[in-house]
């Protein structure tokens, strides 16, 4: 993976910077977006003392011209982009429990500008060095509790859940991986959602049973895929499947 450029969003903690240190443990150069320079510099030097080949880059995929800065930097160092993660995310819900009548649009509209409306600002932006890298990777990471399917299974293990703004977040992410994988197609790129599990993370307050490290190898593995590798995919950690690795229904 020697000369191998990539960026994850969010990478200065949970499953962004664990994504960061298992590429960069495979050779990549990895760029480390964050919003916290002062968590984003802590990172880059955890990493490179691990040995990766690690840079902290400011970035708050909220804010445009925070994203064409990045852009511009990446252009001007690396000239092309060959992995991008699509890591950053957050968590918000109104009441207890999230319930649609709780739920209000100043909520929503809070969660999906960095849920979903930042991944389409990052993509887009970047697009352009990722189409002159030679096969590059696109890996937007999403959830379960996305999936229609899932979540409407009576026999499954979230059937219960009904919160609303996360949830639709991620279905809507969902819709933009399979969107942007129809678009490019015809190219060398690939384009995925990755499902890492309910990993103890900062986003739920480290409650979740699976590691940060054990969501990372979701993004890694959809990152890393060999040219004849699937694309429009929600791939990962399969919980009603009994565990395991696979594709997740949309």
């Amino acid at each position: 993976m020697t000369n191998t450029i990539a960026l994850i969003t969010g990478a200065n903690k949970g499953i962004g910077l664990a994504t960061a240190r298992q590429l960069g443990g495979l050779g990549m150069t990895v760029l480390i977006g964050a919003r916290d320079a002062e968590r984003g510099r802590t990172a880059e030097r955890e990493l490179r003392d691990g040995g990766a080949d690690a840079r902290f880059v400011p970035l708050d995929v909220t804010d445009a011209e925070s994203v064409a800065a990045v852009a511009k930097l990446v252009e001007a160092e690396y000239g092309r982009l060959d992995v991008l993660v699509n890591n950053a995310g957050i968590i918000l819900a109104d009441g207890a429990r999230g319930l649609p009548s709780e739920t209000t649009v100043a909520t929503l509209r809070r969660l999906y500008e960095t849920n979903v409306f930042g991944v389409v600002t990052v993509t887009n932006a970047l697009l352009p060095l990722l189409r002159r890298a030679p096969a590059a990777r696109i890996v937007n990471v999403s959830s379960e509790v996305g999936s229609i399917a899932v979540m409407t299974d009576p026999n499954g293990a979230l059937f219960e859940l009904t919160s609303v703004p996360y949830p639709s977040s991620k279905a809507a992410l969902n819709m933009l991986t399979a969107m942007y994988a129809k678009e490019l197609r015809d190219t060398a790129i690939k384009v995925n959602a990755a499902n890492p599990g309910y990993c103890a993370t900062d986003l739920n307050g480290n409650s979740g049973f699976r590691t940060a490290e054990q969501g990372a190898e979701v993004s890694v593995h959809l990152a890393t895929l060999p040219t004849d590798g699937p694309s429009g995919l929600l791939w990962g950690f399969q919980m009603d499947a009994g565990g395991g690795y696979g594709v997740l229904p949309w």
